[in-house]
């Protein structure tokens, strides 16, 4: 070989060489690269787990909606709870960069007397619940703010207050527990069978909204429990309505415009809704063409019978807002209060012992009492509201676990709450009304107990400020329904009590789902154990 031929092998191998480091270089480069890059993820990680804001860690464009997603699938309401009272009452919530997810979240009463009263003007319901909520609740007093919502407030004031519709309510009820529940709840006990207690109580006030708001009844609480579409729809837009609060509004929109997955299944939803009030409508409508003299003491009848500002009635649409919203504020509300009451009631059996001795020491006042014999005993109304201790009950089931757990406010012009925290214009205010009944700083360190006499004063009940107690809302906003709620909950509890003892099921898993109301995610299956004369009648209830 000449050394031509050796100099251009030994080229070769020198570029090859050189080739292989360079490429081996190239991928040690690499490495390091990943590895710095990992290691300053790490860190970053480590870094805001260790410097959290309010103890949440914010992602880098994710802000705090991964541990959002987290609570979402396990409790939400003790999350936010939480974090609340690591910041004394008021924490901000910061969502994914260029998103509309940020909100200054409190449950601050001094706050939420700010947001509810003090400067009511200043805090609408806003266009981003109106956008979350509205294809369920539209213009609805619900949703509804100004001109719309203060029309509607007024009429149905108007209408809540007069003797026909107090008359009414007191029939319904009356009809309602001695026709449909006792003889449902007399049926599971004879079968020695398990029933949802919370679906008997939708279906009680399902039916019950509908005959005093609309005048129909649905027959929802019957023998055989019928299965009725609209419940079902109900509870599943309101499901995805809360769900929209989380996401950023383009992708729901597009989803919805799209037609898939949760935007799908609430547009089903929603036209079977909207389809059963529809029809409710179209029939009040028929019997006031053929007899519209005819004295009717609902709230449809009143609204159908009002002018707008033009001198036209109505929209068919409109009307249908309104219906979709008092069955949520008196179908839900109600029952799942009384739900959660009687699970209650099931781990502190001292409480029931004490309900059970007030109603029977209000029969015992009856002069015909032991001349009834086998009538069956309807609780008076005067009787109902002497009941302090039941609905001293009832309330601090309410305080644990609001029927609205949360609610949602906007802010029209910058404004600062009352510890501190400055509210810039267009920001959202979320306010932790379920947080608020677990705040040591509001009710004590008992405040995570179920005790009925923090609402008593010599064994009389006493309401608490709605700024402190907010499960009725507040100022100009408080639930116009408030009284009727309680006389409807204490006949039915009473009704319910003075018959049977109730069981919840051994090892029954009880949590709240996420929705616009706090429904129990899986029910609430309990076992009926009805009580003996001597538990009804004997004189040793009867005591002063």
């Amino acid at each position: 070989m000449n050394s031509g031929n050796h100099t251009a092998l030994f080229s070769g191998q020198v570029t090859a060489v050189h080739f292989i480091s360079n490429q081996f270089l190239s991928a040690i480069q690499a490495l390091e690269l990943f590895l710095v890059l990992v290691f300053a993820l790490f860190v970053s990680i480590h870094s805001l787990w260790q410097k959290k804001t309010y103890g949440v860690p914010i992602w880098p464009f994710l802000g705090m909606l991964p541990s959002l997603i987290i609570a979402i699938r396990s409790n939400i309401y003790e999350w936010l709870t939480t974090v609340l009272d690591r910041q004394n009452g008021t924490f901000i919530f910061k969502g994914p960069w260029l998103t509309n997810i940020n909100a200054t979240v409190t449950a601050d009463p001094r706050n939420i007397e700010h947001l509810l009263k003090t400067k009511f003007p200043n805090f609408p319901k806003g266009g981003y619940f109106k956008n979350a909520t509205g294809d369920l609740l539209g213009d609805g007093i619900f949703n509804a703010d100004d001109d719309t919502w203060r029309q509607q407030r007024k009429t149905a004031s108007l209408e809540f207050h007069s003797a026909g519709f107090r008359q009414m309510t007191f029939e319904s009820l009356i009809e309602l527990v001695h026709s449909r529940l006792l003889p449902v709840l007399e049926d599971f006990f004879e079968r020695r069978v398990p029933i949802d207690l919370q679906d008997v109580l939708l279906r009680l006030t399902f039916d019950n909204v509908c005959m005093i708001a609309f005048g129909v009844d649905p027959s929802c609480l019957g023998q055989g429990l019928p299965v009725i579409p609209f419940a079902r729809s109900f509870e599943d837009a309101m499901e995805v309505s809360i769900m929209r609060f989380v996401k950023p509004i383009n992708i729901w929109k597009l989803m919805r415009f799209l037609n898939v997955g949760s935007e799908r299944k609430l547009k089903r939803s929603i036209a079977t809704v909207h389809k059963f009030v529809d029809d409710v409508i179209c029939k009040r409508k028929e019997e006031l063409t053929l007899d519209s003299k005819k004295p009717r003491s609902d709230l449809l009848t009143v609204f159908m019978r009002l002018k707008d500002d033009n001198g036209k009635p109505f929209s068919d649409k409109y009307l249908r807002d309104i219906c979709v919203s008092f069955i949520l504020a008196g179908r839900d509300t109600s029952a799942l209060a009384m739900a959660w009451f009687f699970w209650l009631l099931d781990q502190n059996p001292t409480v029931e012992e004490r309900i059970m001795l007030e109603i029977c020491s209000l029969l015992g006042e009856r002069d015909s009492l032991k001349k009834e014999g086998n009538i069956p005993v309807i609780f008076q109304p005067e009787e109902v509201k002497r009941m302090d201790y039941l609905q001293a009950a009832l309330s601090e089931a309410l305080r644990l676990y609001p029927s609205v757990p949360v609610d949602l406010k906007e802010v029209v012009e910058e404004d600062v709450f009352p510890d501190g925290t400055v509210l810039k214009k267009g920001m959202k205010v979320i306010y932790a009304i379920y947080a608020m009944g677990r705040m040591e700083s509001i009710w004590g360190k008992d405040c995570k107990e179920f005790k009925p006499d923090r609402w008593l004063r010599d064994g009389r009940y006493m309401s608490e400020s709605a700024y402190k107690f907010t499960a009725f809302n507040g100022g100009p906003r408080l639930c116009l329904g408030k009284d009727f709620a309680y006389y409807q909950m204490k006949f039915v509890a009473a009704s319910i009590i003075y018959h049977y003892r109730i069981r919840v099921l051994k090892n029954f898993p009880v949590e709240p789902k996420v929705s616009l109301t706090m429904y129990m995610k899986y029910g609430l299956k309990v076992m009926l154990y009805k009580r003996d004369e001597s538990e009804t009648r004997d004189s040793q209830w009867i005591t002063p």
